[in-house]
């Protein structure tokens, strides 16, 4: 095959063969981390649930191989279901996670048979599939009604390889999440992050408003939430060079946050008194310290991590308490992505090269954020750190289309999302692979959600003075 995908931003791959070694390495990559996530306990473990919040271990594992069959061999291969009577077991919109226990699942080993058998036709088929040029969201492409069905595109750019990929490293992330949830003794381990100098820089930034380029039309595998490119408009404001810390966070409880309504939106202020809220979720407090609960061991809470663990409830009262408030997802883009000095937005906050080791804490490399202030390779031009990696950074925007949304491949990957019952998270966490985190990849959850690898920062708007000041 020859060729480059049109417009496709410095450092993307420009030609399908390239393309085609990255959709393999993805997939390779997902499935190692799936095979750790399910092999480092004991089967009786994979069939429990740890929490009504999540499925069982073994429900992601089975639903994992059954997207897969479906969009690979079925949409894209044109081969005949091996599976068709679970289907509807593994519809994640078909049954709530609660319920997902009293059904018929596969058991672990037939679990890990079949997504196996599906892998190694996914393959097969990886080899043989032409990667056509072009978009994958033309707008006579129309969205699945739920499930895989034949949706024209799917091929651009092996748009369905890179979907199937990310896919799984999202459910990777959620088993991540259970094993957080799940009690008894630590099942997986990894290195802590490298020490890192106490961060010299200042606590904010300006950001400087205008317009720029918000979202993407020429990433080959970005999904259908973050397209289409467009221009936003957004005023001056500052941001925190950093996301907000346990020490910062724990000066919020020290002051009574947790007790005071003032600082809190109206129906989080009826989580914290329904619940008896006093802290981040997996924190406790004992002989005068605060104690964390992480992947089964308990410790001191690090005063120089950012917080993690905190609703978006929290992160707004404490944004209120603090006099500031959280960035809107145009802002958080602005700051993460734009280049004023070329005219344009890039990949990632250092530029369009893929994300390294040196440049954010991503992949579960790390069990844990890195300290605030950690990988200044990873900063953005203006000087601000850690957008990538280490916390998902809530926002204050609700999770909204874009002007020219078009739903692809299906209406359920985001479009049923839509509206108020969702806050947009940006930037990803210790717990999110390369391929599923871009500088335009959009999470969102409901504002009332823990469990998840949350953090925050907060921003301000500026003021005449300081703007004069600044253009000095």
């Amino acid at each position: 095959m020859t060729g480059s995908t049109t417009g496709a931003p410095h450092g993307v791959p420009v030609g399908p063969e390239e393309l085609r070694e990255r959709a393999l390495g993805a997939l390779r990559a997902a499935r190692e981390r799936t095979a750790l996530l399910t092999s480092c306990v004991e089967d009786s473990e994979l069939t429990a649930q740890h929490s009504p919040l999540m499925s069982p271990l073994v429900w992601d594992l089975a639903h994992i191989g059954n997207q897969e069959e479906q969009w690979l061999l079925r949409a894209v291969g044109g081969r005949d279901a091996l599976r068709p009577e679970i289907d509807s077991l593994y519809d994640a919109f078909e049954h709530p996670r609660a319920a997902r226990p009293s059904l018929p699942l596969l058991a672990p080993d037939e679990a890990r048979r079949y997504a196996a058998d599906v892998r190694g036709r996914a393959l097969d088929v990886l080899e043989s599939t032409p990667f056509t040029e072009g978009t994958p969201f033309a707008p006579d492409a129309p969205p699945a009604a739920g499930g895989a069905q034949a949706v024209r595109g799917l091929t651009d750019a092996g748009f369905a390889f890179g979907m199937i990929a990310q896919h799984e490293q999202q459910h990777d992330e959620t088993m991540l999440i259970t094993h957080q949830l799940r009690a008894g003794a630590p099942a997986l381990t990894a290195p802590d992050p490298e020490p890192a100098p106490a961060f010299g820089g200042p606590d904010e930034v300006l950001v400087p408003g205008g317009t720029f380029t918000m979202g993407t039309s020429t990433e080959p595998w970005a999904l259908d939430n973050e397209r289409p490119a467009h221009q936003r408009l957004v005023p001056p404001f500052f941001l925190d060079t950093t996301p907000v810390t346990n020490a910062a966070y724990q000066r919020f409880i020290d002051d009574g946050g947790y007790e005071e309504p003032r600082w809190w939106h109206e129906r989080g202020w009826e989580t914290v008194r329904k619940n008896g809220l006093t802290a981040p979720l997996f924190w406790r407090r004992e002989g005068g310290q605060w104690l964390r609960r992480r992947f089964g061991r308990v410790e001191p809470v690090p005063a120089e991590e950012p917080v993690v663990h905190v609703s978006w409830y929290e992160a707004d009262a404490y944004a209120r308490w603090a006099g500031r408030r959280l960035p809107t997802e145009a802002e958080w883009e602005k700051a993460a992505r734009h280049r004023p000095d070329e005219g344009r937005s890039a990949r990632y906050p250092w530029g369009d090269e893929d994300p390294a080791p040196r440049h954010a804490n991503l992949g579960q490399r790390h069990l844990r954020p890195a300290p605030a202030g950690s990988y200044p390779e990873g900063e953005s031009p203006l000087g601000i750190r850690q957008l990538m990696g280490d916390v998902w950074e809530w926002t204050a925007s609700d999770f909204l289309p874009y002007p020219g949304f078009v739903a692809y491949p299906y209406r359920e990957y985001s479009e049923v999302f839509f509206g108020g019952d969702y806050k947009v998270l940006r930037g990803g966490a210790f717990s999110v692979d390369a391929v599923a985190c871009r500088g335009t990849f959009r999470n969102w959850d409901h504002p009332v959600r823990r469990q998840i690898f949350s953090g925050f920062r907060t921003a301000r708007d500026a003021t005449a003075a300081e703007l004069a000041a600044e253009l000095g």
